[in-house]
């Protein structure tokens, strides 16, 4: 199936114009997504003017990945929100006093979404795992997310943010705060509680995490002796094709429906 959503991505990101550059790596790249998997360093990606940062969030089904992110860009909280009808979120924001794009891809775990896990965590520059307070599998499962990250990265060394949403439903808490933070301690990561109803410290995990990306950036730059970073337009363009594979998936949940 992934195949075939490939070829449908390329056709739908040309109909729609994102960018003629977009559009020309993905006809030029098409058959790229087998590329062998080694450590490197994410390619920057600029949009009129703003630095583009690649987030991806993962965790379990019914956490609350999509209310936290509908929560950052739009300021507002569903109290039912079916996972079939979203796809990717931008939202632009000063942070530090300096201008960012955020380009979110909110993963549903939907089953079509599993075969294209390793890419989108390949392209992704910087990660939240989300668990909920009230779900103790989702607390653990949020260390398999870890270890698939470091697997597909072959890197321990990824911009991370480890949250923990509901916390308004502290009468269900069943993982305690100081678990989360030793969780994150072992991660090497910033910890947050959050809640997507109250809006509380949702800014601050999505901010963090950009800054996380930068830290990182700037000490690989020392590093390497250049602040310059080469863009490769094959993995630019392979993140777009996997936004607009799911969107080509949302789209068709929805004509069935």
């Amino acid at each position: 199936m992934a195949g075939g959503d490939l070829t449908g991505c390329a056709a739908l990101k040309k109909s729609k114009s994102r960018s003629s550059s977009a559009a020309n790596d993905s006809a030029k790249h098409q058959h790229d997504g087998g590329e062998t998997s080694k450590q490197f360093v994410q390619p920057q990606t600029t949009r009129g003017g703003l630095r583009v940062y690649k987030i991806v969030i993962l965790g379990d089904g019914g956490v609350g990945k999509s209310a936290v992110t509908l929560q950052f860009v739009s300021h507002s909280f569903l109290d039912y929100h079916d996972p079939t009808i979203e796809d990717s979120y931008q939202q632009q924001a000063v942070i530090d006093g300096e201008a960012a794009l955020l380009d979110i891809l909110d993963t549903a775990g939907q089953v079509e979404f599993t075969a294209m896990r390793d890419q989108y965590m390949r392209c992704g520059e910087g990660f939240i795992i989300c668990y909920s307070v009230t779900d103790r599998h989702s607390f653990q499962e949020a260390s398999e997310y870890r270890k698939l990250i470091a697997r597909v990265r072959l890197s321990e060394d990824i911009p991370l943010v480890l949250i923990a949403n509901k916390l308004d439903l502290q009468s269900q808490r069943k993982v305690s705060t100081e678990e989360g933070k030793n969780l994150a301690s072992q991660f090497g990561c910033p910890f947050y509680e959050t809640s997507a109803a109250l809006r509380h410290y949702i800014d601050d995990a999505f901010y963090t995490l950009v800054r996380e990306i930068r830290r990182k950036e700037h000490r690989r730059a020392l590093g390497n002796g250049s602040s310059s970073e080469k863009i490769n337009p094959r993995r630019r363009s392979r993140w777009w094709r996997i936004r607009s594979i799911f969107a080509l998936v949302f789209r068709r949940r929805r004509n069935l429906n």
